[in-house]
C-alpha cells in the first residue's frame, strides 16, 4: 500500500548484479507487505551493476508505485545501504538483501519497534533459535567473523551482517557518523548504536544459501579481518556501558489469510513482470518462489 504521505515502513534493497533474482524478490516483498496491510515503500539501490539490474529495476518501478530506484555508479554495499537509509521516508526502515529476506523477521521487528522496546533489531544467524542452512564453511566464517567483531570492537550482538530494522529518526545521527562505506558499514552502524545506548536487540534468523558466494571465502575472510582492524582504529576500544538487550526467541505466529489487497498487489506485480522484455522476464521467473521465507 502506498500513499502521498510518508509511509510507515521503508524497505531498502541494495542490488549489485541481481538481474536473476530481483524480479522474484520484488514480487514476493510487495505481495507480502500488501498481505500485512502495511503502508510501505521499497527502495532499490542499484550500485555498479553490469548485467542489466538497473534497467530491470527501472522497468519494475514504472509498473509498481510502491517501488523507487536509486543508482550509484560504483559497486559498494555500504554506500548503497547508506544512500538507501538517507532516502528512506518511512518511520521504520528495514534492510534486506535481494537474496536474503524474511518477512517473518519484519513482523517480529515491527512489534519490538512499535512497542518502544528498542531502536535497532538485528537478525542473527547465531542467536538461540536461529536456523542456518548454509554450507558448513560459511557457518564457520560467520562464527569467526562474529568472534573477531566481539573481540576487536566489543560488539554485544552475535551477528551484525544481514537483515536489520531500525527507527529512522533515532538512527539517522548514527548512520551519518559512520565512515565505513564497504561491506562493514552495517557492523559500524550496529557498534555505534550499541555504544550510544540506543537499544539494540537481536532475534533469531532463518537463512539458506540461494547462490554460491561471488568471491573466494579466503579472500572475503582476509578483507573482513583487515576491515575490522581498521574499524577498531576508527572507533577505538569498547567502553563500559549498558549492555544491549538479550536475544529473543521468535514467537509462534499464525498464518494470516490472504487479504484482497494482497491479491491485487500479487496480480499487479505479476503483470509487471509479464510486461518486461523477454530476457528480463525469463530472469525474473527463473528464481521465482524463493527468498528467505518470502511471504
Amino acid at each position: 500500500m502506498v500513499s502521498d504521505q510518508a509511509p510507515e515502513i521503508s524497505v531498502v534493497l541494495p542490488a549489485h548484479n541481481e538481474v536473476s533474482l530481483l524480479g522474484s524478490t520484488v514480487t514476493n516483498l510487495i505481495t507480502g507487505l500488501g498481505r500485512r496491510r502495511l503502508d510501505f515503500e521499497v527502495v532499490i539501490v542499484e550500485n555498479g551493476s553490469t548485467d542489466g539490474t538497473l534497467r530491470l529495476a527501472r522497468l519494475l518501478a514504472a509498473q509498481l508505485p510502491e517501488l523507487r530506484v536509486l543508482a550509484l555508479p560504483v559497486a559498494n554495499y555500504g554506500a548503497a545501504l547508506r544512500a538507501g537509509l538517507a532516502s528512506a521516508r518511512g518511520r521504520y526502515v528495514v534492510d534486506f538483501d535481494v537474496d536474503y529476506y524474511e518477512l517473518a523477521f519484519l513482523d517480529h521487528a515491527l512489534d519490538l519497534l512499535r512497542a518502544g522496546r528498542t531502536s535497532l533489531v538485528v537478525a542473527s544467524k547465531r542467536a538461540p533459535g536461529s536456523k542456518d542452512r548454509r554450507p558448513l564453511r560459511r557457518r564457520l566464517l560467520t562464527l569467526a567473523f562474529s568472534s573477531a567483531s566481539r573481540r576487536l570492537l566489543g560488539m554485544a550482538v552475535s551477528d551484525a551482517h544481514g537483515m536489520k530494522a531500525l527507527h529512522r529518526v533515532l538512527l539517522e545521527p548514527i548512520a551519518d557518523a559512520c565512515v565505513t562505506r564497504g561491506s562493514l558499514y552495517d557492523v559500524e552502524l550496529v557498534v555505534r548504536a550499541e555504544r550510544a545506548h540506543l537499544g539494540v536487540e537481536e532475534v533469531p534468523a532463518v537463512v539458506a544459501e540461494r547462490r554460491p558466494p561471488r568471491s573466494a571465502l579466503w579472500r572475503r575472510s582476509l578483507e573482513s579481518l583487515v576491515g575490522l582492524v581498521r574499524l577498531r582504529l576508527v572507533l577505538g576500544p569498547a567502553t563500559e556501558g549498558r549492555p544491549s538487550s538479550p536475544p529473543l526467541r521468535r514467537s509462534a505466529r499464525a498464518t494470516r489469510p490472504l487479504m484482497p489487497r494482497a491479491a491485487v498487489l500479487k496480480t499487479r506485480a505479476g503483470a509487471a513482470i509479464r510486461r518486461l522484455p523477454e530476457p528480463f522476464r525469463r530472469a525474473a521467473r527463473s528464481r521465482g518462489g524463493g527468498g528467505g521465507a518470502g511471504c
